[in-house]
């Protein structure tokens, strides 16, 4: 179990702008690895009204449920490593595991029993270091749509802004409003 103050920046790409970036930082494609994020939420959307989401992300074979909820500057996240059964349980029959993250949905007045797994997006993701920061580029899939976004994760709010601004005007990539993978997911679902 492990609890994080996510600060990051993000804006959708076009594929030429993804694909200028991926260039400009000479990524590698064996540095490009798979990962899946699959959905939770209730049938009215309690979670998403809070302004909060649930997931577990399959990455290789290894699974992590995160409660991401909304802190003062970015958002809480709370991670719960899970089994592949714990996995295999909660996508194929909705049966979420007993944690922490059980716990923070009680306090949120959201009963385990009300969740339902909404489906997945899966991402092709390239992460390094940049500045004091780390540099993420995703070309995601789901719902029959597909996206580019470039993330941009750092520890200190106001210097990670700076340095994201000035990486889009430098590629003269403009400032675009970006929801959260999940909002684009929701939003392509209804």
């Amino acid at each position: 179990m492990s609890e994080t103050i996510e600060i990051e920046f993000k804006n959708i790409l076009t594929k030429d702008e993804y694909e200028t970036l991926l260039n400009t930082f000479k990524v590698e494609v064996n540095q490009i690895i798979s990962q899946t994020n699959h959905y939770f939420d209730t049938s009215d959307f309690k979670l998403k009204e809070l302004g909060s989401a649930l997931r577990i992300r399959e990455k290789n074979v290894n699974y992590e449920m995160t409660l991401k909820q909304p802190a003062s500057v970015g958002l809480l996240e709370t991670t719960q490593y899970l089994s592949e059964d714990e996995f295999m349980e909660a996508t194929k029959k909705g049966i979420l595991p007993k944690g922490i993250i059980h716990d923070r949905l009680e306090q949120l007045d959201i009963s385990f029993n009300s969740l339902e797994y909404f489906g997945s997006l899966t991402t092709r993701r390239a992460e390094f270091p940049y500045k004091d920061g780390l540099l993420v580029l995703d070309h995601s899939f789901y719902l029959n749509s597909e996206d580019y976004e470039v993330e941009y994760e750092v520890e200190d709010f106001q210097s990670g802004q700076l340095a994201f601004q000035e990486l889009l005007e430098q590629y003269g990539i403009p400032f675009r409003v970006t929801q959260n993978k999940i909002a684009r997911f929701y939003q392509q679902k209804i």
